[in-house]
């Protein structure tokens, strides 16, 4: 029989890992771990699984990659993705846009809007399968491609029933920095928001008053040789020549919840030093993690969003576009409210559902 299933993912902000059996295999969509600490990835998931699918390489997608290549198990993926994976990972490699046929299954991907080298997936199973992974279709910096029509999805809703468009946080966002006086820091993924942040920035404060730290500079290095990038990437080129060491008023620095790489080390410093909350600060602009709840608990911290995933609006538009009967509300706490919300579809959680 072919069916998915949900094993983590749905009713919190939790690991990405969907169970999908082709009626010959078992494969699992996405490895993930976190981001919450305690959010482990399960190795039960990969009892009798034949392969893994990971559709982008932020840590609630791909962090429990190890198990995998642990368990001798194929990977497919992305060619940019593949790069976050261990050296001795068995990767099958994903077009970005195009189609693959496995085990006689029909995948095709598409650019997810979200992360470099990230992409939805939709399987030519029963009157069509869509799993979204993490997207967005408000990025000025990453390309969306829309799917094909599917009886079935699976979608990214960490926005919940928020249906704030990425113009006006723009604005938000502008008038929160306008109000901080000194440096600020904006923790970052290297692979998503870095290089959009920093596109922004540039724009509106100038270049020289933008820093990127070295893991995002490296990253974003590779963005150069990403054609479906287009003209945005060489406006940031010169931020990947600039010394770590030179002051900017921005710092757009790894990791995104500020409890590693130099965002972390910047946050304690300025707290030692005593000048967190006077003349230096951190917004967090993603989902925030205990640690970067923390931060924010004190003066000096602040959260202001910055759209990398689907508003209300849009959730209800892909519903739409790919005529689905039936959808899962993924990685939002809440799924059950959108049982409420009268779309027309029929919502699944937990139950295994046929194709």
């Amino acid at each position: 029989m072919q069916s998915v299933r949900i094993l983590s993912g749905i009713g919190d902000k939790g690991p990405a890992c969907i169970q999908l059996n082709t009626g010959s295999q078992r494969w699992l969509l996405d490895c993930g771990f976190g981001p919450e600490a305690h959010a482990q990835f399960a190795p039960t998931w990969l009892d009798e699984v034949d392969a893994v699918f990971i559709s982008h390489d932020h840590v609630d997608h791909i962090g429990g990659a190890s198990h995998v290549v642990e368990a001798g198990l194929p990977i497919h993926a992305t060619a940019q993705t593949a790069k976050a994976l261990p050296p001795a990972a068995v990767v099958h490699i994903l077009p970005e846009q195009g189609e693959s046929i496995i085990d006689g299954v029909r995948l095709t991907t598409g650019r997810n809007g979200h992360a470099l080298g990230g992409v939805w997936m939709h399987f030519d199973m029963g009157d069509g399968l869509f799993y979204s992974g993490d997207w967005s279709e408000e990025s000025d910096w990453f390309p969306f491609d829309l799917p094909p029509a599917a009886a079935t999805a699976i979608l990214d809703c960490s926005y919940h029933l928020d249906n704030v468009p990425q113009s006006v946080r723009f604005a938000e966002f502008n008038r929160l920095l306008d109000s901080l006086e000194g440096q600020v820091l904006l923790p970052v993924p290297p692979t998503g928001r870095a290089g959009e942040i920093a596109l922004f920035m540039i724009k509106r404060y100038g270049i020289t008053n933008v820093m990127l730290d070295p893991e995002c500079q490296n990253i974003l290095r590779a963005a150069l040789l990403t054609p479906s990038l287009g003209g945005h990437v060489q406006e940031i080129a010169p931020l990947l020549e600039r010394s770590p060491m030179e002051q900017a008023r921005f710092l757009i620095c790894d990791t995104p919840n500020a409890d590693g790489g130099a965002a972390w080390g910047y946050v304690r410093a300025w707290h030692e030093s005593g000048r967190l909350g006077h003349d230096a600060h951190v917004v967090f602009t993603g989902h925030m993690t205990a640690h970067a709840r923390g931060i924010c608990s004190v003066p000096g911290g602040y959260f202001q969003r910055w759209n990398v995933h689907p508003p209300l609006r849009d959730q209800i538009k892909m519903l739409k576009h790919l005529g689905a009967r039936r959808f899962a509300p993924a990685f939002c706490a809440q799924p059950e409210d959108y049982l409420i919300e009268n779309l027309g579809v029929e919502v699944f959680m937990h139950d295994p559902v046929r194709l």
